[in-house]
């Protein structure tokens, strides 16, 4: 009787062994994920700050055109205040409508830069100086990164959201607190091309 009761005591102490190894295992790799996400956000913030420190030397160099549209120089500085006064934590993009507000504020920014940039087309002593050639480049470029950026982060995202809600570390993740993050959307109209021409 003892035998069987000290098998059995065994058997509980062996499987409780491997639950809490298979529980370090799944802790550590969500750890490892959830820091992939935020490294990947990281990212996506630099490329909107980077976009964010160029629009004031563009809009000074437009600025410089005698005639230029006043209205489109304010709005560009205003969505740019707009977009900046809208901070991320990390612990925010487990929030849908926080990201949407933040994309939101970007986009805005984004189709203000656009309108600039079409109505600079009316200018040809503006789009002939080397400043406003070099700050368009560097926006067009940085328009890119941001767009890989964003790309990135929801593939990191994918993946850590896949970790959170596959069996059995959903268990972990539960108890630990790790939860679903929220991804980029297509912004509104994105399936329709932009008519604004950079060349």
């Amino acid at each position: 009787m003892r035998s069987t009761g000290t098998i059995a005591l065994l058997i509980a102490v062996v499987l409780l062994l491997f639950v809490g190894m298979s529980g370090c295992g799944a802790y550590n790799s969500l750890v490892g994920a959830e820091e992939q996400v935020e490294e990947a956000w990281a990212n996506v913030e630099t490329q909107y700050q980077r976009r964010a420190d160029l629009i004031p030397n563009l809009v000074s160099t437009v600025r410089g055109a005698a005639d230029f549209e006043q209205d489109v120089l304010t709005s560009v500085t205003e969505a740019r205040a707009q977009a900046t006064s809208i901070q991320l934590s990390v612990d925010d993009l487990n929030d849908p409508a926080a990201l949407q507000r933040f994309q939101e504020a970007q986009g805005q920014l984004g189709s203000a830069l656009g309108r600039l940039l079409a109505v600079s087309e009316n200018y040809p002593q503006l789009r002939a100086t080397e400043a406003f050639r070099d700050l368009q480049a560097q926006l067009e470029g940085t328009e890119n990164r941001i767009n890989v950026a964003r790309t990135r982060y929801n593939n990191t995202v994918r993946e850590y959201n896949t970790q959170v809600r596959s069996f059995p570390t959903v268990v972990y993740a539960s108890v630990f607190g790790f939860e679903r993050r929220a991804a980029f959307e297509a912004d509104a109209g994105a399936e329709t091309a932009p008519s604004v021409d950079f060349g």
